[in-house]
């Protein structure tokens, strides 16, 4: 069941032969979480529940509805303030670190409540990850550090660590770029490698999910082109939830679209219905630029 993984990746215990546990090690189809008919390739289900949440008195969420499903790229649109960045902060338990922030519903992964009262909240954050608007690599840390950081965490060493920094930077297409580079400060790297590093240290832990909050907001085009093509490629592992204020990025990365008003979900569905022919008047005026 993925909540006893939850518990088993605050710790992972070394094996028999006294070498550290990889983290991300992957269920073999009999540990496989029973009845999770919707898993495809490596990624799970986010199934929201009658969410609320709140900033002190401010009900910043307001009974939100919706399912990220396996293996796909869901965008979250909508105007400066409707709730896109507290949905996706709720999903890996972030809201909580404001002061006087709380959260009523659910938030499950696969079957799972990463609200349950027996879930550490550290296994959720490394189950799901999260890029944010601004690259963020550790400033004092080399790039190879940077990628390992999460992994020396939970024991990894050796040979085993070297090849695990690599293969995430290949599979963000950076390895080419910093091979040469790996002991140089990751803060030395320009704004659109910087966010490729930040999303190779977050798929090195092996996560389930990836949020990503206005990931390209702060790169060039062709940096933007290039977290694009990546958000592509990574779907075949992960479930990706990428908030965006770039309709046009939504409408090229993302199978389906949620657009979100003051607080609620007002229409979710896939993403050229959204944008040609949505359901909801103020989804209209919203993707053909009435208002926002």
């Amino acid at each position: 069941m993925i909540l006893s993984r939850i518990r088993q990746r605050i710790a992972p215990t070394a094996r028999a032969r006294g070498e550290a546990a990889e983290v991300g090690d992957r269920p073999t189809s009999a540990q496989a979480p029973a009845g999770n008919a919707t898993r495809v390739g490596g990624g799970h289900r986010v199934v929201i529940e009658a969410l609320h949440a709140y900033y002190g008195t401010v009900h910043a969420l307001k009974g939100i509805d919706i399912v990220f499903e396996a293996n796909r790229v869901t965008a979250i649109i909508g105007p400066s303030g409707c709730g896109k960045s507290t949905l996706v902060r709720c999903i890996n338990r972030m809201h909580e670190v404001t002061v006087g922030a709380r959260v009523e519903g659910k938030v499950k992964l696969d079957d799972a409540d990463v609200y349950g009262p027996d879930v550490d909240v550290t296994a959720v954050r490394r189950l799901i990850g999260m890029v944010f608007q601004k690259p963020n690599p550790f400033p004092t840390m080399s790039v190879f550090d940077n990628v390992a950081s999460g992994l020396k965490l939970a024991g990894l060493r050796g040979d085993n660590l070297g090849g695990r920094v690599q293969d995430s930077l290949m599979a963000v297409g950076l390895w080419d770029e910093v091979k040469d580079r790996l002991n140089s400060p990751g803060i030395g790297l320009s704004g659109g490698q910087q966010q490729r590093l930040c999303i190779a240290r977050a798929i090195a832990i092996e996560p389930e999910v990836i949020l990503m909050d206005e990931p390209a907001s702060a790169l060039d085009p062709a940096s933007t082109l290039k977290i694009e093509e990546l958000m592509d490629e990574l779907k075949s592992r992960y479930t990706i939830v990428v908030v965006t204020h770039n309709m046009q990025q939504a409408a090229r990365v993302a199978a389906t679209t949620a657009f979100m008003l003051n607080g609620e979900l007002i229409e979710h569905g896939p993403t050229a219905e959204i944008f040609t022919k949505p359901h909801d008047e103020r989804t209209e005026r919203y993707v053909t630029g009435k208002f926002g």
